[in-house]
């Protein structure tokens, strides 16, 4: 059986090793197709062999199909074991590629990884997920917080993102990706995960210049650390807002939406092309505005219909996903049936395939497999 590791911000699958699935040949499944690229946007035309078909797609070039990734892991002693070795991240993030080819390669990591950087001591644990040593709730709190360095604090993440790339080699898209304000400040403040973010909301509505000063922090941070994977070989980031669903519009529109606007457009000022992701769960009463922070692509998760996601973000926007999780525990048939609605509903272009979030513990692994399978032979 699979094994989840979830901490709201990545949720990767641990396959288990053995004879009938090592991580060396883990399935019978065998791609069909190398990705495309290439294409104009004000002129569509077929992709050619330049550049990964995930970045066609979000650029609203001609391509014959959705891409579509999904990130799974190797069971090694400790989070932060793995995502802060080298040759881990490297080995991890390229599991799910040498198995499946998907089209997408994205870094084995986690949203927390720059807090250590920031003078923000955390540990990661085994059935309880995030530990922030010392929460933060004064003014005196956030001034002890450094401005994130990632070449000094986080070198192994440079190094292996451009390894990735060398390994990869264009026939996939390498994705880097990076907590959100608001969600970072949530588990600094709540001292973790939580259920009803009641710390975070006390500082916002009593301290609320307190938090802003915090949230400043995270968004100079932040921008200086996509620009860093970009620089070393991330061909487009994801920004996870797993929390800032738990804001009402008027509080997102506060807490959340003004630092998300500020980090795309500082980075789309040094790198104007690099595509940027947002991913916030349960968003459906956010969409219109997830899609004025200036993202390429908003991710969607299953409970918004992608149809409806479609028309509320607008023709400009491409969109992620949104395939339930909960749908590889079918039938194959019944899974083909809902990739198919899916992509009917996104649309020719614009359009990257996968879940709605991440893998759910238990999926069998034929199924997953399936998922890929019937996403490479899709064809508009």
């Amino acid at each position: 059986m699979a094994c989840i590791h979830s901490y709201g911000s990545i949720a990767s699958i641990s396959l288990p090793t053995s004879p009938s699935f090592s991580p060396r040949s883990r399935c019978a499944y065998k791609p069909r197709f190398l990705c495309a690229l290439g294409g104009s946007v004000a002129e569509p035309q077929v992709a050619s062999v330049a550049e990964p078909l995930l970045l066609n797609a979000v650029r609203g070039d001609d391509v014959e199909r959705p891409p579509s990734y999904q990130t799974l892991c190797e069971r090694y002693p400790s989070f932060r074991e793995r995502s802060e070795n080298v040759d881990l991240i490297v080995e991890i993030s390229l599991q799910p590629w040498k198995v499946f080819k998907p089209d997408g390669v994205i870094l084995f990591s986690d949203i927390l990884t720059p807090l250590s950087g920031m003078n923000i001591p955390f540990d990661i644990v085994k059935g309880k997920g995030p530990v922030i040593f010392d929460p933060l709730y004064t003014a005196d709190d956030v001034d002890q917080v450094r401005e994130f360095v990632p070449q000094e604090s986080v070198p192994y993440v440079g190094e292996a993102l451009t390894i990735l790339r060398k390994e990869v080699d264009n026939k996939a898209a390498v994705l880097g990706f990076v907590g959100a304000p608001f969600t970072l400040a949530s588990y600094v403040v709540e001292g973790g995960s939580s259920k009803h973010f009641s710390k975070i909301k006390r500082l916002a509505f009593s301290q609320p210049k307190v938090l802003h000063a915090l949230l400043q922090k995270f968004t100079t941070s932040m921008t200086k650390y996509i620009r860093y994977q970009a620089d070393n070989g991330a061909q487009a980031v994801q920004i996870f807002d797993s929390w800032a669903t738990e804001l009402s519009p008027v509080d997102f529109e506060e807490f959340s939406l003004p630092y998300l606007k500020q980090i795309v457009d500082a980075v789309k000022e040094t790198h104007p092309v690099l595509p940027l992701i947002l991913y916030a769960s349960g968003s459906g009463g956010l969409l219109e505005r997830l899609a004025l922070t200036g993202v390429d692509v908003v991710s969607l998760d299953w409970t918004v219909d992608m149809a409806e996601g479609r028309r509320r973000l607008g023709p400009n926007i491409a969109v992620q996903g949104n395939v339930d999780p909960g749908v590889l525990f079918g039938s194959k048939e019944f899974i083909t049936s809902r990739i198919n609605d899916t992509v009917r509903k996104a649309g020719r272009g614009k359009h990257i395939l996968n879940l709605g979030h991440g893998i759910v513990v238990g999926t069998p692994e034929e199924n997953v497999a399936h998922f890929f399978e019937v996403a490479k032979d899709i064809r508009y």
